[in-house]
C-alpha cells in the first residue's frame, strides 16, 4: 500500500469486492468471525444514542420513563454500500423502523435481501450467546427494508429510485410510499473510500439534502490513515482501488459540502494492527 495521486476506479471497486465471499468475512477481510462485528455494533448503536436517545427502546439513563408517551414516528435510515446488510441488521433496525439499504455489489444484495426475506419466514432466534440472530421486526412487519442496488457515484439520497434499481421491500408496508421522504440517519462505513474527492463531496452534499429535519444526521464512520508531518494525507489501495483519508482530510471534505462535525469517536477495542476507526457525526453548518 503506497501513498500516489492515483483516484479510485468505480469498477475496479466493484470487480474486487464481488471477487469476495458474500459473507461476514468476506466484507470484513477477513474479521468477520471475531469479536470486531461485535465491537462495532456496540459502539456505534452506543454513539448514536449518545446522540438521539429517544431512539432508546427501553427506559434507562439515555431515555428516562416519560409521564405522557412520545407521539409515534417512524424513524429512517439509509444504509449506504451496506454489503450484506450487518449494519442495517446489527445496527440500525435496533434504533430505527425504516431502512434504504444501498449496495452496488450484485452478490451481496442478493445475499441480504435473501438473509432478510428468510427472516421474515423464521422470525428472530438467539444463538448459544443469547446473541438475537435474524433481522429485528421483519418478521413482525414493524420494520422494513428496501434493498437498492446502485453505486454511491450514482445515487442521489433524495432521490432513491433515480439510476437505481429498486430490487423490493421487506417486512412493514405503508399506505402511501415513503421512499423519497428523506432519513434520519444516513449511515456510511468503511465505503467512502470508493469515491475520490470531487465525488464524496458532491454525495455529501445531496446528502444533506436527504436529511428530515435539524435533529437528522450525516454519520460517517472509516478507517484513517496518520496525517503526513501533521498535514491531510491520503493512502490509495491499488488491490481495491480505495483511498483511506486523514482526519484533516475528512474534515476539510466536510467543511466543502456545507456539514459541521458536532461529534466524534474513536472506536476503541479492535484488533492491534488495523488502521484508526473514527465515527463522525455531521449537521449542516
Amino acid at each position: 500500500m503506497t501513498v500516489l495521486d492515483t483516484q479510485p476506479d468505480l469498477q475496479a471497486g466493484i470487480d474486487y469486492w464481488a471477487k469476495q465471499p458474500a459473507s461476514l468475512d468476506g466484507v470484513l477481510g477477513g474479521f468477520g468471525s471475531g469479536p470486531l462485528p461485535r465491537i462495532d455494533a456496540l459502539g456505534s448503536r452506543q454513539f448514536m444514542l449518545g446522540i438521539l436517545p429517544e431512539l432508546c427502546t427501553v427506559p434507562s439513563t439515555l431515555r428516562p420513563p416519560r409521564v405522557e408517551p412520545e407521539p409515534k414516528r417512524r424513524y429512517r435510515a439509509l444504509d449506504v454500500g451496506a454489503g450484506i446488510g450487518r449494519v442495517t441488521v446489527d445496527v440500525l433496525l435496533r434504533l430505527v423502523s425504516d431502512v434504504l439499504l444501498l449496495e452496488p455489489v450484485e452478490s451481496f444484495i442478493k445475499e441480504a435481501l435473501e438473509q432478510c426475506k428468510n427472516s421474515k419466514l423464521l422470525g428472530t432466534s438467539h444463538n448459544d450467546s443469547g446473541y438475537a440472530v435474524g433481522w429485528p421486526g421483519i418478521a413482525e412487519e414493524s420494520k422494513s427494508v428496501t434493498f437498492v442496488k446502485a453505486p454511491l457515484q450514482n445515487f442521489d439520497p433524495a432521490r432513491p429510485k433515480n439510476n437505481t434499481e429498486i430490487l423490493g421491500r421487506v417486512g412493514f408496508t405503508p399506505i402511501e410510499d415513503d421512499t423519497d421522504s428523506g432519513f434520519d440517519i444516513i449511515w456510511c462505513q468503511w465505503c467512502l473510500g470508493h469515491l475520490n474527492d470531487s465525488d464524496l463531496v458532491n454525495f455529501l452534499r445531496m446528502s444533506k439534502n436527504a436529511l428530515r429535519d435539524s435533529r437528522s444526521l450525516i454519520v460517517i464512520k472509516e478507517n484513517l490513515c496518520a496525517e503526513r508531518g501533521g498535514g491531510p494525507r491520503a493512502v490509495f489501495d491499488e488491490e481495491d482501488s480505495s483511498l483511506t483519508r486523514s482526519d484533516l482530510v475528512f474534515k476539510r471534505i466536510f467543511k466543502e459540502a456545507g456539514l459541521k462535525v458536532f461529534r466524534e469517536k474513536i472506536q476503541r477495542g479492535f484488533p492491534q494492527g488495523l488502521y484508526t476507526v473514527k465515527t463522525y457525526a455531521l449537521r449542516a453548518s
